[in-house]
């Protein structure tokens, strides 16, 4: 039993760091945007799918494919926040949240039918990162789960960075608080909507290609991790990164407690995510704001 407890836990940390990756990409957008971004999930699906085509067509090792994956997924999110949200920057648009909602929601089902039309329909899987697995004891954990949970952690650290540490991420904290007061030192709002909607993406993408060779990809793949994005934005705390990494790690260890200890495991994932929306009312009910949330104001 104790080994059993020790495996989950393994998997749920490992889990936890790929759902942070796809949450800090939602939870910027919305921090800059201050828009719910419901084509999140579809924009992770699309990073596993290209990462697959990166591997099994161009012939790219599978750990740099997930750096060409974010590359491309980072250009693909850019195109759409150029073609599709650019309104939201002007005065014409009164409802600003309202129609980031139907446009980003409108975007997820477009995008899942034609990743049906181009992709088909039938799971596909990219070679492994690593064959086998690594065993210590009782404890057996793939070598793809590991070498998923070691990138995502070197894509968290290198995100920290760069929104602590490089003028880039001074310029969309400075957005986030205030656009007006970003503006007056000289820093140019869309630019950085555009980088923030970019950004978020190839997190999300890259999540997607580091998950590709442990679950198969499919059209679909895209609605529970974007659910699990949302509890987890919302239990860190609307627009904190640090705060969003934190829930993710405790929502992935937890479910996967729970399912370890639920007096019958076979029944466990089908409530898994119900034992983490559980966990986002409790939270909320003491703090409304998240663990480390700070009040934000709408686009003006």
């Amino acid at each position: 039993m104790l080994d059993y407890i020790l495996i989950q836990a393994a998997n749920g940390l490992v889990i936890g760091v790929l759902f942070a990756l796809i949450a800090t990409g939602l939870t910027i957008i919305f921090s800059i945007l201050k828009i719910v971004n419901f084509a999140h999930g579809e924009i992770y699906m699309m990073g596993g799918y290209f990462g697959y085509y990166v591997i099994t067509l161009l012939g790219v090792p599978p750990f740099p494919a997930v750096l060409v994956a974010m590359a491309i997924t980072f250009l693909f999110s850019v195109g759409l926040e150029r073609g599709l949200l650019t309104p939201l920057y002007s005065p014409r648009i009164e409802r600003k949240a309202d129609y980031g909602i139907l446009i980003t929601f409108g975007l997820s089902v477009f995008l899942r039918n034609i990743a049906i039309i181009l992709f088909g329909p039938f799971p596909l899987r990219p070679p492994s990162f690593i064959e086998g697995d690594l065993i210590i004891g009782g404890l057996i954990i793939s070598y793809d789960r590991l070498v998923a949970a070691g990138g995502g952690i070197l894509l968290l650290g290198a995100l920290i960075y760069f929104l602590n540490r490089t003028v880039w991420g001074q310029a969309l904290n400075a957005v986030s608080q205030s656009r007006e007061s970003a503006s007056i030192v000289g820093i140019n709002s869309e630019r950085m909507y555009m980088l923030a909607f970019g950004l978020g993406g190839a997190l999300a993408g890259g999540a997607g290609a580091l998950i590709a060779p442990i679950y198969s990809l499919s059209p679909s793949m895209g609605l529970v991790p974007d659910t699990q994005a949302f509890v987890i934005v919302i239990l860190g705390g609307l627009g904190s990164v640090s705060g969003t990494i934190i829930a993710a790690l405790l929502l992935g260890l937890s479910e996967n407690l729970f399912i370890a200890l639920l007096p019958d495991p076979s029944r466990g994932p089908s409530y898994a995510n119900a034992f983490g929306l559980f966990i986002m009312m409790l939270v909320l009910l003491v703090r409304p704001t998240g663990i480390f949330g700070r009040q934000h104001v709408a686009m003006e």
